[in-house]
Parts: structure tokens; sequence; C-alpha cells
């Protein structure tokens, strides 16, 4: 007995110092997996002993756009500054973890423009000047390069493939982009908001796409709720902001004349609340036609 009970004491005493130790360490502990994902190239070193920041410490770094990231569930930040070896040339090195894919691609997708010249690194990337960012995995990744002269491309790239190798689960684009229409979307304007869709605190985890036929611009959105239940109350509540308009039901949904979005054309189909908005007058049948496009997708996905 007098054995066990040692026994038991002993494991307590280890569990207490770990648990110790942990605490001490902080926020040291929690950036392990970002800190195994920072570059190690034979041509680079570190300048500088990385930082790491939180949710509550994200102020500190990037001040004013701290609130968007924190909007996407953004769970950690590491930094890094890197000094290629005999040479001038500098890149700093930033590594978002959004603690998952679909989160990361909403902040990726919310700084990226269609017209950027994009790159095969990661899930997707672009390139601009001395501007590297890319998505990879649950990871958002930004690379600035400083005196790198005509071989800022190059160094960008080397160390933007050096993490990707380093992350295990690359990741994909989010399956519910592939919803939505092909014809005449503008590449590369899909975008996700984890929060307040559109403006309304009811609606979350929402996709948009931009499109143009000839001189109409107009958006496509899927938002993924729960369950059918939950779909029907999103699109419920929106009705009911929108009573004092006029509201027209058809065969999958209904249309609702809107003073900033035109004819918004809406519709519930099993867990998601689809939609077309911006519809001009004089152009329904589109609205009507990409309507029925979302409607048919997503009856048919799984």
């Amino acid at each position: 007995m007098k054995k066990t009970y040692s026994f038991l004491i002993g494991i307590a005493i280890i569990v207490i110092a770990a648990s110790q130790l942990c605490l001490a360490s902080g926020f040291k502990g929690q950036s392990v997996s970002l800190e195994s994902v920072l570059p190690e190239l034979d041509s680079w070193e570190l300048s500088e002993e990385a930082e790491s920041f939180i949710p509550e410490s994200l102020f500190e770094y990037i001040n004013g756009a701290a609130e968007i990231y924190i909007s996407y569930d953004f769970k950690e930040l590491i930094v890094a500054q890197y000094k290629i070896k005999g040479g001038e040339a500098n890149i700093s090195v930033e590594i978002y973890d959004m603690g998952t894919g679909e989160n990361a691609f909403g902040i990726y997708g919310a700084e990226r423009f269609p017209d950027n010249h994009f790159i095969s690194v990661g899930v997707q990337g672009y390139i601009e000047d001395d501007t590297l960012n890319f998505l990879i995995g649950s990871y958002y990744v930004k690379l600035l390069c400083f005196d790198g002269g005509d071989k800022t491309s190059k160094f960008l790239m080397a160390i933007a493939k050096d993490i990707v190798s380093r992350v295990e689960d690359r990741g994909n684009f989010p399956p519910l982009i592939e919803m939505f229409p092909k014809q005449r979307l503008i590449p590369n304007s899909e975008k996700y908001s984890l929060n307040n869709f559109l403006g309304y605190s009811f609606f979350s985890n929402g996709y948009l796409a931009n499109y143009q036929i000839d001189d109409l611009e107009f958006d496509c959105f899927i938002i993924r709720a729960v369950d059918e239940n939950s779909a029907k109350n999103m699109a419920e509540r929106f009705l009911e902001r929108k009573k004092d308009l006029p509201i027209k039901k058809r065969p999958f949904g209904f249309v609702i004349k809107d003073k900033y979005y035109h004819n918004v054309y809406l519709a519930v189909v099993k867990n998601y609340v689809c939609g077309v908005m911006k519809i001009k007058e004089g152009s329904e049948k589109i609205g009507a036609e990409y309507l029925d496009r979302l409607v048919k997708a997503l009856r048919e996905k799984d």
C-alpha cells in the first residue's frame, strides 16, 4: 500500500510540475507549431528572435488591422526577420494561424484582388512588387522583401516554397466555392465571411462571388447554416427586415426589390441560404437564371 501511495504521489508531482512548466512558458508553448513552419534555408539566417502574438496582443503588431483578423477567429501570429548571408536583402515573414482552412481563406480573400498577379504556391498566392502573400492549410502567410533588387521575386519564392514544405496539411479552397456558377464569374473574386455576412448579425458563414455580364455587375452568395431549420430561420429574419419592400414569391424562393441591392433573389436549399443580388431592372432573367443554377448545384451537393 505504501509503495502504491508513494507511486501516486510521484505521478502527481510530475503532473503538477508539467502544468507549472506550461503556465510558465505561456505563449511560447502555444507557438511551437508555428515555429516549426518558419523557413530554414542555408543562405538565410534570422536577424533577430522571432516574436509571437495572440488575439489579445495582435493590436501591438498591426494595430488597426487586427480587428479583421480577429473577426476570422485568429489564433496566433509568428513574425520573423531574415537576412541573406553575405548580402543586403532582408525578408519579413508573418505566419497567421487562423485555426481552420476556411478562416484562413477568409482573411486571404479579404486582402486579395482579382487583378493581383497570382502564382502557384500553397493553395494559392500572389506576388506584387516586393510582397508575396499565400494561403496554405490553416495559415495565411505574408512575406515582404527589402533590398532584394532584381532578385526579389526569386528570394520571396524560395522562402515561400520552404514554408509550404513544412506544412503537413496543405488544404485546398473551401468546397462551397465550387457551387458558384462558372459562367461570367470574375476569377478570384470569391470571399468568405465568418460573421455579419452582408452586414446582418444573423448571417454567418457566408460566401460571395462577383459576376459581370456586359455592363451588369452582380453577386451570388451562399450561406451555410447548421441545419435546414436554421437556414429557414435566417431567410425568415432577412425577409422580416425587408417586409416593407415589394416581395414576390417564385418557384425557388423570393424576389425582393431592395433600395441598395436592387433585385435580390433568395432561396433555401437544405442547410443553405443562397441568392443573387444587384440585379438591375431589365435584367431579371439573369437573376432568376443564376438563382436556379445555385439551387441546382446545392441540391446535388453531397
